[in-house]
């Protein structure tokens, strides 16, 4: 859904392109340096508890950090030319990972239920797959489906926040997360559905 208003947010973070391009920051120096915010994300909730959830709030800010370059990555490549099918590549690979880092941590921290938490973990992943797999048929699959990565981690931060005072919210936003995220795969999957047939209807006999 976010990704539709990619203009724009290219547009407004313009200037920080231009400041990350003039130190000398590449794309992917870009996205391994949000992979390392999001590792560190991972450990603040893995150490946050009901006793101590200020950890919560580093998690969080680490989190958007890491959210932030995963745009900003994308914004300097168009922008400065320097898209590359091994950039593209390693972006998405590490943001599986990232995600996983940053839900495994909450796992750990058992401030959300296991089998939620290896739901939204599970539900995440096939968001990303279904769509690696539909693209590499021809589909394509940008902004299709109600709950993408920015989606997901705003609804984690979000969550997040209000758990710094009410510690089973985090629960609930993980549970969120793990609907968004299925409901995301079933749209894609009717999406390829439709895609397929309308194609198979109109194929020359």
């Amino acid at each position: 859904m976010l990704t539709k208003l990619k203009r724009q947010v290219q547009q407004l973070l313009s200037s920080e392109a231009k400041a990350a391009h003039k130190i000398g920051l590449t794309p992917n120096i870009v996205t391994v340096i949000g992979f390392v915010l999001a590792f560190l994300a991972a450990v603040a909730y893995a150490v946050a508890s009901s006793e101590q959830p200020l950890w919560l709030l580093a998690g969080v800010l680490l989190l958007m950090a890491s959210g932030f370059c995963d745009t900003l990555d994308g914004i300097l490549a168009r922008t400065y030319n320097q898209a590359s099918v091994f950039g593209g590549f390693l972006d998405s690979l590490l943001d599986r990972y990232a995600d996983a880092l940053v839900l495994g941590g909450i796992i750990v921290s058992g401030l959300c239920n296991l089998f939620v938490g290896l739901a939204a973990l599970a539900s995440s992943l096939m968001v990303s797959y279904s769509r690696a797999r539909a693209e590499a048929a021809g589909i394509k699959m940008e902004s299709i489906g109600l709950a993408e990565r920015p989606e997901r981690i705003i609804v984690l931060a979000g969550f997040s926040l209000v758990a710094i005072f009410w510690v089973p919210a985090l629960n609930i936003g993980v549970i969120v997360i793990a609907v968004l995220a299925t409901i995301t795969v079933l749209q894609r999957g009717l999406h390829v559905y439709n895609v397929l047939k309308h194609k198979q209807e109109n194929k020359p006999t």
